[in-house]
């Protein structure tokens, strides 16, 4: 299944955002044909509840520039775990230890090759 091309862009930018902010251990996983409410979903980690809160700042703001309407986002006031939903990109960022204790990860990749490390 091919995911629409206003995902890849949002996965792009959102990784880039990432990237510029130093996020750690970021894993992206391919959600389609088996979601029908997003295309992908990227799990990373910040170092500590201000990094989270950074991250997920900047990630919103870079998809509020480039035009991503309806996005919801939780988590903010005590940024142990932010999530942001694009909708196509669902993110969750989390502290270290929180991430490590949910591990989302497990969850969705349970296929050969579901999940990837960026």
């Amino acid at each position: 299944m091919k995911a629409q091309p206003d995902a890849d862009k949002t996965l792009s930018l959102i990784l880039s955002r990432l990237e510029d902010m130093k996020a750690e251990e970021t894993v992206t996983i391919d959600l389609r044909g088996k979601s029908a409410y997003s295309d992908y979903m990227i799990v990373t980690t910040g170092r500590a509840n201000r990094h989270v809160g950074a991250i997920a700042d900047n990630v919103t703001k870079g998809l509020k520039e480039n035009g991503i309407k309806n996005i919801h986002v939780e988590g903010l006031p005590n940024c142990d775990w932010v999530l942001i939903d694009s909708g196509d990109v669902i993110v969750h960022v989390f502290r270290p230890e929180v991430r490590e204790f949910y591990n989302l990860e497990r969850l969705y990749t349970q296929g050969p090759g579901a999940a990837k490390a960026i």
